[in-house]
């Protein structure tokens, strides 16, 4: 079942931004348990996708899984994507903080938008 869930999802995705792809694929391909400790933020100019972890102690689980994560990224979105950067949840504010213009280059994803858009 996951399987054809999986197919079905990638043929539905086709008509979205990369971005949007994997924010929508994200679910399919951690499952809803391991999807509810973390976020997708944004894709990078790099094809690096960084997820925020919600909960401490859970960065590390998720690192251990990257490359099959990676991997099933790539396939249910058809997504070029070269590997997902893990931060704890409040890693990019902090790093705004400290460095002037840290995320000049990043944008935020698709998820952090929709966020803030509810939030106004």
């Amino acid at each position: 079942m996951r399987d054809v869930l999986r197919a079905t999802v990638g043929r539905s995705l086709r008509t979205l931004s990369d971005e949007d792809r994997l924010v929508a694929a994200w679910a399919v391909t951690c499952g809803p348990a391991l999807a509810a400790r973390a976020e997708v933020m944004y894709l990078d100019d790099e094809r690096v996708l960084h997820i925020r972890v919600l909960q401490p102690g859970w960065r590390e689980q998720f690192a251990q899984m990257r490359a099959m994560l990676t991997e099933d990224l790539r396939r249910i979105a058809g997504v070029r994507l070269q590997t997902i950067h893990f931060e704890g949840q409040h890693s990019l504010r902090e790093r705004a903080h400290e460095t002037p213009g840290a995320r000049s280059s990043a944008r935020p994803g698709a998820a952090a938008q929709r966020k803030e858009r509810q939030r106004n």
